[in-house]
């Protein structure tokens, strides 16, 4: 079967992977599409370091075709979307309603694919861009029929973690006020977490003018260029900031901007190594840096409320899928990501 395949120096599209049947407490899954996502061009640039050879994607949905021994949430023919949170269910954080903490999922790639007869890595426990996948069952969300899978992809990551930040992280209430640097896929997101949850003031603020119409479709009130023209707009600093691009730099931005018990919230992703230094003393006034793994999502929860806000019309899903490619033309999409042309490229199969 086709996947795009890193082996540690290139990606390439292949078509002689092979993936193992689901074995207990496990889905057998035709992935339909996939997002490509930051994340995926991370673990080629190196950014995030993981072992190779491995198959990409992350964020993807499709059709359960087969389940193991045990599996009752999920038959055959269901519609799906795929989270990466192979978590166990049963740890102390599990029972805690913190899947994204789990400590048994956490670092412990599998390998249910083979090429040549040699195991290959999947990548988040998920490796979406592949004709056919085998996950933890708990990661198989079941979602209406009527939800186009080339925009419930998206759900798996762009909108478990932007979403998720606003709702169930930094928890924004209605009228206050909000600033999301970088309008990426998942900066848009985030964009419309604070609308939904009701915030007065949404502040977008990316280099790319061309990203205007976008994020204001997705709700926000006001786009600037820079992080400088924010205090112009909030004299007194905002009560969200959210950092999506994962610039030291722009750490120091969301932090500078924050007015008194105010959060910033850490969503891009830096290099391992990559150290960020802000003013202790601008925390004094009760401020707070969180960081946020996933959107601190429960995704068999989060996922079917989403895609009810999508059916009702709040949640805008179509709206982030700018272009779809099929697998073979992954270095394109790569290419667009890269640009800035697209705020998601969806592959098909």
């Amino acid at each position: 079967m086709r996947g795009v395949l890193f082996d540690g120096k290139q990606s390439q599209v292949v078509d002689d992977l092979d993936v193992r049947d689901p074995g207990p407490g496990e889905v057998l899954v035709a992935v339909a599409a996939a997002g490509l996502c930051h994340s995926d061009l991370s673990v080629i640039d190196g950014t995030i370091p993981f072992p190779v050879p491995v198959v990409l994607g992350h964020e993807g949905a499709g059709v359960v075709e087969a389940v193991g021994a045990g599996v009752a949430h999920v038959a055959p023919g269901d519609h799906v979307a795929l989270s990466t949170l192979a978590n166990c269910g049963a740890c102390a954080e599990c029972d805690r309603g913190r899947p994204t903490m789990c400590r048994r999922a956490i670092g412990m790639p599998g390998r249910p694919f083979a090429r040549g007869g040699e195991p290959v890595h999947q990548f988040a426990s998920n490796s979406a861009f592949a004709e056919r996948t085998v996950v933890k069952a708990v990661q198989a969300v079941k979602i209406p029929d009527d939800v186009p899978l080339t925009s419930a992809a998206l759900i798996g990551c762009g909108v478990l973690t932007g979403v998720g930040a606003v709702l169930n992280r930094a928890r924004v209430d209605i009228g206050e006020s909000v600033v999301v640097i970088g309008t990426g896929g998942i900066g848009l997101n985030v964009i419309q977490g604070a609308r939904i949850a009701g915030a007065s003031v949404i502040v977008a603020v990316d280099t790319n003018q061309a990203k205007e119409p976008l994020a204001r479709q997705f709700g926000a009130t006001h786009f600037l260029s820079s992080a400088d023209g924010v205090r112009g707009i909030l004299p007194t600093g905002a009560d969200h900031a959210f950092e999506c691009v994962g610039h030291p730099g722009l750490v120091r931005a969301a932090v500078d901007l924050l007015d008194r018990h105010g959060q910033a919230v850490l969503l891009g992703m830096t290099a391992p190594t990559v150290e960020a230094s802000f003013l202790p003393a601008a925390l004094f006034l009760d401020k707070s840096i969180l960081g946020c793994r996933y959107g601190s999502s429960r995704p068999q929860r989060d996922i079917p409320r989403y895609c009810e806000l999508y059916r009702t019309g709040a949640l805008l899903l179509d709206e982030l899928v700018t272009r779809t490619y099929p697998v073979e033309d992954f270095a394109t999409a790569v290419d667009d990501l890269h640009e800035g042309r697209v705020a998601r490229g969806v592959l098909t199969f």
